[in-house]
């Protein structure tokens, strides 16, 4: 059994889940905030150390219109970063709606807490993955 954990990147905080390959299924771990502007690498490493997964899976957000989204090339930085940090394979998933769905699938309960989205969106990114 392969252990992976997913990423949600935003601007200010990013969504992590974990999820295995053999039910294909993950499961919202946390939302780490920015660390003076840059992601909370102790936080992240804290986690893969924990975890120790085979893969770190990125979402990559793209527009409608299939074009990269504003955010992608700061996605694929911090995919590049997370490879030279850990060396660990490093895959990046359309990440298309996650959020949105994230939303949808919380409910009541995305608004009291919006870390919850950024994980769940994660966890969506995630499946994504282990579904292909």
């Amino acid at each position: 059994m392969s252990c992976s954990l997913g990423f949600d990147f935003g601007s200010h905080k990013i969504g992590i889940a974990v999820g295995q390959s053999v039910t294909a299924t993950a499961t919202p771990l946390t939302t780490l905030s920015y660390v003076k502007h840059k992601p909370d690498w102790d936080g992240i490493e804290r986690i893969i150390s924990e975890w120790k997964p085979d893969t770190l899976v990125i979402g990559l957000p793209y527009q409608m219109d299939d074009e990269e989204a504003e955010l992608a090339e700061r996605a694929k930085k911090f995919a590049r970063q997370l490879h030279g940090r850990f060396h660990l394979p490093v895959e990046m998933v359309d990440e298309r709606l996650t959020s949105r769905e994230a939303s949808n699938r919380l409910g009541k309960k995305a608004g009291k807490d919006v870390t919850l989205v950024d994980s769940m969106a994660a966890k969506l990114i995630l499946e994504t993955w282990l579904n292909k």
